[in-house]
């Protein structure tokens, strides 16, 4: 007997619209932690000898739903003595880089000299070619301090127009912050220079207090390291300078707030005294596990456990597409794959996944179909994802460049920024978080992801085929542009960064172009399977 379809689209439809509108008085609430949990961002950090080609990388996905879409290129600045420079509150949401909403927090003498730097919701490279990835890892209610006037996207700023290399860049923040106070969440730093990657971890000082408590340890040159809204770094070897350091409070900011105690005996683990509750998220630990696993299968990690290895040596060397990769894995061929038992039978007869099965339902759609909700590497709330190279044998401008795409990394090609370009693309420098604009090189990639969840299954098989195309090409034409262009800047600096902008934004206008096409596309193709 032939199986009859269920019309499964029409049901979660129904479904989701009946439960939008519970009064908000029915909608249960957990009781609130002493602690921030955080599962918004992921990053991952490779050391320069176990990548493909001695490249150090580090990366963020900035998941957010709040943060800015636009970018620029803040250029290198000279200041006359004695100069005083503006500290602004929440910048990375604001709408442009004049927007008058932005709230200025204080003044903090400026520098004779601040570094060009790609700039977004959260500050990625300088042309020193350092670069700085990211993840919230919560912490403490009560290390947060409103004292301080820096958080944490003014800190990478600060941080990227005053550093050379990822050490003087965590020189940078203690200073800064032990003079003027932070006064965020705790915050992971993931830095990345030509020579080291090094995994930051900061919180506030405690209430009415101001300062900061931080600690740092450098990922083995061979090795490679995650950071997935959770606190890492545990026990502290301050003797060993080559890899560890922290603020001169570390331990004695325990002591004083009674997280930790000398007398007890009892090791000092850095992110259990600061961050006890992060290890607890199975959404941030079962991340770590993903990342770590699939860069070294033979460790046999449980999926389970609360603490990974700080950092691994891969199987393999990596190149950035590895990195994508990772960037765009939701547990295919685990038990926490959650399309596994979505099933539906198609003309053929044949048991299928559904089409309608993503590994990005909602809250109303999962509790329908009673799967059980799992925190995938790949988040469809990227704002965007970087993944940044800083090569020492190239000179700055060429060396140092962020592969960047917006939203969703499963539906979206990245494409190569050069840092030594002069600005973005027009359409990169659009915000459309606040409104749907055309002119806006983010909601092309966010119109072919949010549509790709009507049909899933099939829908990304058409979007492979686009995105695949374009970094395709990106990475095999990589080494002979740079080529091309090093032999330019040898002869006229000037015109090779020209030549680099122009090539960067053909890249990205291509993409962009390419996918307001794709989403015409999509529209007219499954317009009737809706």
């Amino acid at each position: 007997m032939r199986k009859t379809r269920l019309p499964l689209f029409a049901l979660i439809a129904a479904a989701v619209l009946a439960l939008s509108f519970l009064p908000a008085s029915q909608i249960p609430r957990a009781a609130e932690p002493d602690w921030l949990e955080s599962e918004s961002c992921t990053s991952i950090l490779v050391g320069r000898l176990a990548s493909v080609d001695g490249s150090t990388m580090t990366s963020h996905s900035c998941d957010s739903g709040t943060d800015r879409t636009w970018m620029t290129i803040e250029p290198n600045r000279k200041h006359k003595p004695g100069s005083m420079a503006k500290v602004y509150l929440e910048p990375k949401r604001t709408k442009k880089p004049d927007d008058p909403e932005r709230m200025e927090g204080g003044e903090i003498p400026q520098v004779a000299e601040t570094y060009a730097f790609l700039n977004a919701a959260y500050p990625i490279m300088n042309e020193h070619q350092l670069a700085i990835g990211e993840t919230t890892i919560g912490g403490r209610r009560e290390l947060v301090s409103q004292e301080g006037i820096i958080d944490a996207p003014e800190l990478y700023r600060l941080v990227l127009e005053r550093a050379r290399t990822a050490r003087e860049a965590i020189r940078v923040a203690d200073e800064l912050t032990k003079t003027y106070g932070y006064n965020d969440w705790g915050e992971c730093f993931t830095f990345a220079d030509t020579k080291e990657v090094w995994h930051f971890e900061i919180y506030g000082p405690g209430r009415g207090k101001v300062g900061a408590v931080w600690a740092a340890q450098r990922v083995p040159d061979d090795e490679i390291g995650v950071s997935a809204n959770a606190g890492r770094i545990r026990q502290l070897d301050l003797a060993n300078k080559e890899f560890f350091m922290a603020s001169a409070n570390v331990t004695s900011l325990a002591e004083e707030m009674g997280f930790w105690s000398e007398a007890s005996g009892a090791p000092f683990e850095f992110c259990y005294a600061y961050n006890p509750g992060s290890r607890t998220s199975l959404g941030c630990r079962r991340r770590e596990w993903r990342v770590l696993s699939l860069l070294a299968p033979s460790l046999g990690l449980h999926p389970e456990s609360e603490n990974y290895p700080f950092s691994v040596k891969p199987e393999k060397k990596v190149g950035v597409a590895d990195i994508l990769a990772i960037f765009r894995d939701t547990y295919g061929g685990t038990e926490y794959d959650m399309t596994r038992t979505l099933t539906a039978v198609n003309r053929k007869g044949e048991t299928v996944k559904s089409p309608v099965a993503s590994p990005f339902m909602n809250n109303d759609l999962r509790e329908l179909l009673r799967v059980r909700r799992e925190r995938t590497i790949c988040s469809p709330a990227a704002t965007y994802l970087q993944v940044t190279q800083s090569r020492d044998w190239l000179p700055g401008p060429i060396g140092g460049v962020v592969w960047l795409g917006y939203d969703n990394p499963a539906t979206t090609p990245h494409t190569p920024f050069y840092i030594g370009i002069s600005q973005m693309p027009a359409p990169y420098m659009v915000d459309g978080r606040w409104e749907f604009s055309r002119d806006c090189a983010w909601w092309a990639f966010r119109t072919v992801s949010k549509l790709a969840l009507f049909r899933w299954q099939e829908m990304t098989q058409d979007i492979e085929k686009v995105w695949r195309g374009i970094e395709d090409k990106a990475f095999a034409d990589q080494a002979a542009f740079e080529e091309e262009v090093l032999a330019l800047y040898k002869k006229d600096p000037k015109k090779a960064r020209e030549r680099l902008t122009r090539y960067s934004h053909d890249l990205a206008n291509g993409a962009v172009a390419a996918y307001w096409k794709l989403a015409d596309e999509l529209m007219h193709r499954y317009s009737g399977r809706f």
